[in-house]
């Protein structure tokens, strides 16, 4: 194997190709992604970059070694298994020994395409000019994204109004969780507005909820997101309903072909966060190099998000149903380290507000005992 190939430019593409480094492969590393800038993080788009307060620049992640060639403004088009090519879309064919897809996932838009949305790093400094001069906003959809958008909005002195099927958080982490999630945004002067019938944009500022017509300076859409495969819909590669790349336990996806980040599916559904892109990212080059000897992906489902006054981090699996223990703090004061219990000993452990070390916190989302208050 003497030329690998990384298709996208995530933190996945960028955590798979140094690892192959890393890894030992001393062959040629290309990297092609679709965007025009160096590596990204997507954190700070919905927060500093989209308040104005940082700068766009400020969300780049360290240049890729010079051992890596990286190209961007390169999208890819097509690709030929058998051939062992990827086509961009200025006709190039760029042939390879191995190939990481790590093409991650787009907005999902509720019109043609002209939904103001957070994804890029183009897309937030766009609606941040829009912002600029706005007066009010609604926010389409509830999820994190959602509401680090509505914070934000709310923090720059907008009136805001989110919207969404079901309340706000509460298909991502259950009632009683979202329930307080709502509530501090309530307390921070953020609307709420549940439309189990769905919602219509009907204009520039215009969105229909049942008999209802809302309007507002801004419209952002947050709701989803979709993976980037159809460049892949005649390569034969085993794609899900929802469009995702199944991977195996090593993120193989074919042979010579293993896959990381939002695109990836695994057991039927996507985990598309932070933690999982990085992990599969260097799970990913291990399959490459190391075929059926590699070891298997552990997926790690910590995340984490700011909104509202509420830093949560969050270590475990999704949705919490019931109510947690207490472990510390006082949920009253919003500052509590809150532990919840699932069938067959499994746990997830969840800081809101309250300082703790994040390997500390996966050791109660794995089921370690916490523990015992000192005495005073």
């Amino acid at each position: 194997m003497r030329r690998i190939v990384v298709v996208g430019g995530s933190i996945a593409a960028l955590t798979a190709a140094e690892s192959l480094r890393a890894g030992g492969f001393d062959g040629q590393v290309t990297v092609v992604s679709e965007e025009p800038h160096q590596p990204y993080s997507r954190v700070p788009l919905s927060k500093g970059v989209l308040a104005g307060r940082e700068p766009a620049k400020s969300a780049l992640l360290p240049a890729p070694g010079e051992d890596i060639e990286f190209r961007t403004g390169a999208r890819a088009v097509r690709l030929d298994v058998r051939g062992r090519t990827v086509t961009l879309a200025d006709g190039t064919e760029v042939p390879y020994d191995g190939l990481v897809v790590a093409t991650g996932a787009r907005a999902r838009r509720l019109t043609g395409g002209s939904d103001l949305v957070v994804r890029t790093l183009d897309d937030a400094e766009a609606l941040a000019s829009r912002l600029a001069t706005a007066r009010s906003a609604i926010v389409l959809g509830g999820g994190f994204l959602g509401m680090e958008v509505a914070t934000t909005c709310r923090a720059l002195g907008l009136e805001v109004t989110v919207v969404d099927l079901v309340p706000p958080l509460l298909r991502l982490l259950g009632p009683w969780l979202a329930d307080l999630a709502v509530a501090a945004a309530r307390d921070h002067g953020i609307r709420v507005r549940v439309a189990p019938d769905g919602v219509t944009v009907v204009g520039e500022h215009r969105v229909r909820c049942g008999e209802s017509v809302l309007e507002a300076d801004v419209i952002v859409c947050a709701v989803g997101d979709v993976p980037n495969t159809d460049w892949l819909r005649d390569s034969g590669l085993p794609l899900d309903a929802g469009g995702g790349l199944v991977a195996d336990a090593c993120c193989r996806v074919a042979p010579g072909v293993v896959a990381a980040g939002d695109v990836v599916s695994r057991e039927g559904r996507r985990t598309p966060h932070w933690t999982n892109a990085v992990e599969q990212g260097r799970a990913a080059a291990a399959g490459l190099l190391e075929g059926a000897s590699a070891r298997p992906y552990r997926p790690d489902p910590y995340f984490w998000t700011e909104q509202c006054g509420l830093d949560i981090k969050i270590s475990g699996e999704l949705p919490l149903t019931g109510p947690p223990d207490i472990l510390a703090g006082s949920v009253n004061d919003r500052s509590a380290l809150l532990r919840w219990r699932h069938d067959g000993g499994a746990a997830t452990a969840v800081a809101v507000n309250h300082r703790l070390p994040v390997i500390k916190l996966k050791r109660l989302g794995a089921g370690v005992p916490a523990p015992a208050p000192a005495r005073t």
